[in-house]
């Protein structure tokens, strides 16, 4: 089973799936010891189980295949901690051919559905795991009432052009009359104050008014709305209706929350020569103290929309004077920003209040300027939530993503999973380094923890505010320094990830991998057992975070070097001080290609990008799947020709071609780029004439396909139609590599050249091999 086929069965990439039983031959593998694990990933034949886990005493793993089982004596021994746990009553039947789904050997994954009463099996049969996932014993049948549902606050910049405002409250409105009737609902707008809405009377218009430079405690907040007293007692639909009007379910508000909504009109234009007042840091804060108040359930969201900078109070971006120019990377660079960091430490602030009371924040940014999603970012994803930039409201990226977000299942309930913990149980010779992701720390110590942290380290408990099924967290981990010659040879893992499903009941999901030891890190179990594409999703999440805490650029830059040659001269086979005999078998081979377009991608080469645009693209990649991060990466290029269809080609200037047409998907952006030729006949209109049907078809392939990318992703990426030689060319040409240049030989043999000084992928790997062989 390839690493691929195992990821669909566990969720988890594994950068090697054999680790060496030492710590200093654990260290001397370069790249670390590390799982990308999708927790909720969507597995084929998921038994979803409607009874309560069986835990062990010992270590507070669950019971799974690899436990050793005493048919006997019905005693279950934890392969973590070797405890014996003995098996309750509703078990007295099992046997060998009578076993559980848990025990099941092909289901390293399993759901629990919590809350429900253990069935009792004392004279009957388990279901066979075949026949579990359509019976009612496993599936469960549908909850009964389970009171308030999720609360959705908006938060609505109302410092926008007319057009655009109207766009963004009829997409608004939209989607609050597709929420489920139990689902709550505020409204808060902000530009230079910011209006608290009271959405329980239609008739008269009621808001909270507070000052847009005000950075006001939570209790602050709850006294002005009146509330102070529900900050502690729990929801119910009963109780909002009568003590409590800026939250509501929609059943009760539907109608004056869309004549609210409806109500609204644009702040008015700045004066001449400055910007819009805009408090986006206060009304944050209230949203969230709005939220604190009423202590809900069932998870919540605070949805901001954005159309400009921040320019009063906390979070503040830039001043309202035009005369101010909004901070760009140099300026980060050389300490030119006044307000950034007094702004990110706002906002870390602010995260972490998010953090305790389970709250979720989106925000979508719509315009041609920045609006200061940098130093919302640690908010945004410490809490799980999404990032959205697109150009204006009316984009089809904007909407395609609101309406991905309040997907429903079949039963109308919202695809959405809230509240989420992430505990790890591992053999003890594994020690548990830290987390890199949508996640924080729960500072949950124990034997399992190591002393040395990687990104949010000192647990082996991690809270997320949301997970959908492809948010993927990357967790590191080392092994004991001592050889310890009692060790089987085989150790485990078991990720359990407890969270409230969309359709408010609280499951648990529970994967337990095993993997072999290997002697040293030299043996052929190691090598076979590498994961290029795992490992250079690791490495470059590890990049980010250190040039995110502080690392300067070129420093990190200099660090993926050093690593790339240690993993050169450990894995390659070459005659010492001979280049030419320099060879990495497949199985490593790609990976110093990674790291070549790593190095020159968007996450590490910030000169084109502005600061929002990088905070988005490292925010994503720090989310994202190995496929996801390996596209962004090293994009994908396919090329459409009358020859045949469509196939891959080297992300080199040399796979351009005037007879053909390329798609081109980088993650965040798709690109249709048409060659010259083909250009000419589309321009001359010939794919409307019937005689060449061919053309027509060449043409709509790739148009297709770019549909299908897009609307299988979320953000959904920008979609770009450019001609060879055009100046929208420049997205496909900056990600190529620059095997042919305007300095090089063979410039005159190629039909396209790229005019820049970076080195070609193959002038790299020279460059490599010659620092290899001489380590």
């Amino acid at each position: 089973m390839d690493f691929v086929e195992l990821e669909a069965v566990e969720g988890l990439r594994w950068s090697w799936n054999s680790w060496p039983k030492t710590k200093g031959e654990a260290a001397s593998l370069v790249i670390p010891l590390s799982i990308m694990h999708t927790p909720l990933m969507e597995i084929a034949d998921l038994p979803v189980l409607s009874y309560e886990p069986l835990i062990c005493k010992g270590c507070s793993a669950v019971l799974n295949p690899y436990a050793r089982v005493d048919y006997q004596t019905r005693l279950w021994v934890c392969p973590f901690c070797y405890l014996k746990n003995p098996f309750p009553g509703s078990y007295a039947g099992i046997s060998e051919n009578n076993l559980p789904a848990e025990l099941f050997p092909t289901y390293s994954t399993v759901e629990y559905r919590l809350n429900r009463a253990r069935p009792n099996w004392r004279s009957g049969h388990f279901p066979s795991p075949s026949s579990s996932l359509s019976s009612s014993l496993y599936a469960g049948g549908e909850a009964g009432s389970r009171g308030a549902g999720p609360t959705f606050v908006f938060v609505l910049d109302t410092a926008m052009a007319e057009d655009e405002f109207q766009v963004l409250k009829k997409e608004i409105l939209h989607v609050v009359a597709q929420l489920p009737d139990s689902c709550l609902v505020g409204l808060v707008t902000f530009s230079s104050m910011v209006h608290v809405h009271d959405v329980s009377d239609a008739d008269c218009s009621r808001a909270v008014v507070f000052h847009g430079e005000r950075d006001l405690s939570p209790h602050q907040i709850q006294q002005f709305l009146g509330t102070p007293h529900l900050q502690h007692r729990k929801f119910s639909n009963k109780a909002s209706s009568q003590t409590f009007n800026f939250l509501l379910p929609i059943s009760e508000c539907e109608f004056s929350f869309t004549a609210a909504v409806e109500e609204l009109t644009p702040a008015p234009p700045p004066a001449p020569g400055y910007r819009s007042g805009r408090s986006t840091g206060v009304a944050i804060s209230v949203a969230t103290g709005l939220i604190e108040a009423s202590s809900p359930s069932a998870g919540s969201r605070i949805m901001v929309f954005l159309s400009g900078p921040t320019t009063l109070g906390p979070g503040m971006v830039v001043g309202a004077n035009l005369g101010q120019s909004i901070r760009t990377h140099r300026d980060l660079l050389k300490d030119r920003a006044p307000h950034y960091k007094k702004s990110c430490d706002f906002y870390r602030r602010l995260a972490q209040r998010l953090c305790d009371a389970s709250i979720v924040l989106d925000a979508f940014a719509c315009s041609l300027d920045q609006v200061g999603t940098a130093e919302l970012r640690s908010a945004v994803e410490s809490s799980g939530g999404w990032m959205v930039l697109a150009e204006a409201f009316a984009s089809d990226q904007f909407k395609k993503c609101l309406q991905h977000i309040f997907q429903q299942d079949d039963h109308g309930h919202l695809k959405m999973n809230f509240d989420a913990t992430i505990d790890i149980v591992a053999t003890k010779e594994v020690k548990i380094c830290g987390a890199l992701g949508p996640c924080v720390s729960l500072l949950k110590k124990n034997s399992s923890v190591s002393d040395m942290e990687v990104g949010f380290g000192g647990s082996s408990s991690w809270k997320l505010g949301t997970l959908t099924s492809k948010t993927c967290l990357a967790f590191f981990f080392e092994v004991e320094g001592e050889q310890k010659s009692q060790a089987g040879p085989v150790f485990f893992i078991q990720f359990i990830t407890r969270y409230r499903h969309g359709d408010g009941i609280i499951r648990l999901r529970v994967t337990t991998a095993a993997r072999r030891w290997a002697e040293s890190s030299r043996s052929p179990e190691i090598a076979g057992s590498f994961d290029q594409e795992a490992a250079a999703a690791v490495m470059a999440r590890l990049a980010v975070d250190k040039i995110e805490r502080g690392d300067h650029t070129d420093e990190v830059i200099r660090w993926l070097d050093r690593m790339l040659v240690r993993f050169a001269a450990k894995y390659g086979d070459y005659v010492k001080e001979d280049p030419t005999s320099f060879r990495l078998s497949s199985n490593f081979s790609l990976y110093p290609q990674f790291m070549y377009y790593f190095r020159r991608s968007q996450f590490i080469d910030v000169f084109n990008s502005s600061p929002d645009e990088t905070a988005f693209f490292r925010l994503m990649l720090n989310r994202e799947g190995v496929v996801g991060s390996l596209i962004m990466i090293q994009p994908t290029l396919f090329r459409y020709s009358f020859d045949g269809p469509p196939v891959p080609v080297l992300l080199d200037v040399s796979s351009i071609s005037s007879d053909s047409i390329l798609l081109f998907d980088s993650f965040f952006y798709v690109v249709i780029h048409y060659g010259s030729q083909i250009a000419q006949w589309r321009k001359l209109g010939y794919h409307k004439d019937p005689n060449h049907e061919n053309l027509k078809k060449l043409l709509e392939a790739p148009v297709q396909d770019a549909e299908a990318l897009l609307n299988d992703r979320i953000p959904v990426p920008k979609l770009i139609n450019c001609d060879q030689h055009g100046s929208q060319a420049r997205f496909l040409l900056a990600k190529l590599n620059p095997s042919v240049t305007h300095d090089t030989l063979h410039a005159s043999n190629t039909s396209e050249v790229i005019l820049t000084d970076d080195v070609s992928l193959q002038v790299f790997i020279d460059h490599l091999q010659k620092l290899a062989v001489g380590f």
